[in-house]
């Protein structure tokens, strides 16, 4: 059993809310209203027996909550998105999806030094949405997002990062010492050096250097903690969590910890997926792109024993019609499905945005299949 759970519901109303497919079909489905009394009692949850990979291959595909919890404000909507519920984690499941990732940044809801508290509040607010997922047996993916205003990987700033990364990741890994091993924690997001020549492209030497240095730092905090964190799987990203073949090569596994997932990210074919100045999709030149990443990781990751999670993925929805959009989805899923990486497709409520997070209706629910492996 993965978590053993009490649940109490107090004052639910149902709301009948509709969903349509690509085609404009309408279905009916009955959500719970934003606002709901919930509380969740959470027991001590197991670490199991298996190694990454086999914890890897028991996820399924997965959709991020983004531009939500790790908006860089206070307040979380300031990015347009309303505050996180249940309800969104119920669409979410109801669609197919059965891994969660939770970009949560914890800078504009802290203390100041030296002990960088974390606001009560807050966490009730993350742990409400952990929690929930979790009772239906959900993965979940927790991290530091967009924090890089104090993570900044250069020698100068280096002992101050992580003198705060250690009292920020010391709370979150207590928070959730007890938790199974469904909830994963990613130690950081794209963590690289904002606003210079290198920030997308690798990276400089030192950047790379001392970003191996804050992993073994934040690793020792989270094991250091005990209980269920002293196995917990673990996700790490190299520089910016990019697929550039230097940060790989520069990547070090702090401690060579055997309970380690690597964690990145592609937007691939670029001018197709992010950039989005070529709107179509499908050429053989684009799925060559695709292939060739697949292979890469398998070759540098895979082979040699070390899971992987495509921890963010997707095309940008401003000239690409959505037929395009689909196909993209479906031949990148399969790619990554074919090589045991797991999919969390990136959706931000804007640009990314498959769900709308108000009336919980799919805009693009073909995509959302594509990304959930149901098509």
């Amino acid at each position: 059993m993965k978590i053993k759970w009490f649940i109490i519901l107090c004052g639910l109303v149902v709301l009948n809310c509709s969903t349509s497919n690509d085609d404009g079909e309408v279905s009916k489905i009955d959500r719970e209203p934003e606002e709901e009394i919930e509380e969740i009692e959470v027991e001590v949850g197991d670490i199991r027996n298996i190694t990454p990979t086999q914890l890897v291959a028991d996820m399924e595909p997965g959709w991020n909550f983004g531009n939500s919890f790790d908006v860089r404000d206070n307040d979380k909507t300031a990015w347009g998105n309303p505050l996180p519920t249940t309800g969104v984690v119920d669409a979410v499941y109801n669609r197919g999806f059965r891994t969660l990732r939770l970009p949560v940044t914890w800078g504009y809801n802290m203390g100041d030094a030296p002990s960088y508290e974390i606001e009560t509040s807050y966490f009730e607010r993350v742990t409400k949405i952990i929690d929930h997922a979790l009772s239906k047996d959900m993965y979940v993916i927790i991290n530091i997002h967009h924090d890089d205003k104090w993570i900044v990987p250069t020698f100068d700033q280096a002992e101050s990062t992580k003198e705060q990364l250690d009292k920020v990741w010391t709370q979150i890994a207590n928070n959730f010492k007890d938790y199974s091993d469904y909830l994963i924690f990613e130690l950081l997001n794209e963590p690289r050096h904002k606003d210079t020549p290198e920030e997308w492209t690798g990276g400089t030497e030192e950047g790379r250097t001392v970003l191996n240095d804050y992993y073994a730092t934040i690793l020792d905090a989270i094991r250091e903690t005990g209980g269920n964190n002293a196995l917990r799987k673990v996700m790490i990203a190299p520089y910016a969590a990019s697929v550039v073949q230097k940060t790989w090569d520069d990547f070090v596994i702090p401690n060579n910890d055997p309970n380690v997932i690597i964690s990145l990210h592609a937007y691939v074919p670029f001018r197709f997926a992010l950039d989005a100045s070529d709107p179509d999709w499908g050429s053989d030149a684009d799925k060559a792109d695709i292939d060739a990443l697949m292979n890469r990781i398998e070759a540098n990751f895979i082979s040699k024993g070390l899971p992987v999670v495509m921890g963010e993925w997707g095309s940008i929805g401003l000239l690409a019609d959505k037929s395009e959009r689909l196909k993209h989805a479906d031949y990148f899923v399969e790619a990554c499905m074919s090589k045991g990486i797991v999919p969390v497709v990136w959706d931000d409520g804007g640009d990314f945005g498959l769900l709308n997070r108000r009336n919980f209706v799919w805009d693009f629910p073909g995509i959302a299949d594509a990304a959930a492996n149901k098509n």
